[in-house]
């Protein structure tokens, strides 16, 4: 007769990894699509294939499960906005990333529409602009820009292709999510970047 094996640690540390990954996956496609407010924990524990309550149990619940998720993306976001690259890249990075994988932007999207999702301790917005404040003190962005203005305008022109697909169709003549369409816009992108890299002061002759 068989006899039941109580799991080692180290299989129960790799279930508990893989359960969390798939719930945070499964999150993510549930908050893109509906918004916090519309996003059901039912839903989310039956894409990832688990049972809802494994949701209170590792994240504290649905609050909690959204918490985990901006923490997710801010670990995502640290491989591709590398302070020490150029503005330039760093953008198109941003670009890159949100056109080949639009959840995120449309989760920040949602976030615009509806006060109901949780914020974190510390808005990443803050982050971002202390980041833009320091490129500009090194010279990579003009002195007489507003920090604000110019990091509310380049998460613009980084977001306006996925907001916007009916106007890139007719302007470009391609799809938005298209490698041509990543190409040629990514470049535009460097050279609009480049162009408001000139450090001098207003009123300023070369």
């Amino acid at each position: 007769m068989p006899t039941h094996r109580t799991p080692d640690p180290a299989h129960r540390v790799r279930d508990a990894g893989r359960t969390k990954r798939c719930l945070l996956e499964a999150a993510l496609d549930e908050f893109a699509a509906k918004g916090y407010a519309g996003a059901r924990v039912g839903d989310i524990a039956e894409r990832a294939g688990v049972n809802k309550q494994l949701i209170t149990y590792y994240f504290g619940g649905k609050e909690g499960l959204y918490r985990a998720l901006q923490q997710s993306w801010l670990e995502r976001e640290a491989t591709f906005s590398d302070p020490a690259l150029p503005l330039a890249e760093v953008v198109a990075n941003y670009l890159r990333d949100g056109l080949r994988d639009p959840r995120g932007i449309r989760l920040l999207m949602w976030r615009g529409l509806s006060d109901a999702a949780p914020s974190g301790e510390q808005p990443i917005s803050d982050n971002d602009l202390a980041e833009t404040r320091r490129r500009q003190e090194r010279g990579e962005i003009a002195a007489d820009l507003d920090p604000a203005a110019f990091q509310l305008a380049v998460m613009g022109m980084v977001i306006a292709p996925l907001l916007l697909p009916v106007q890139v169709r007719e302007l470009f003549g391609v799809e938005a999510q298209t490698a041509e369409f990543e190409r040629r816009y990514g470049e535009q992108l460097r050279r609009i970047l480049t162009h408001l890299t000139d450090s001098r002061s207003e009123g300023e002759t070369p």
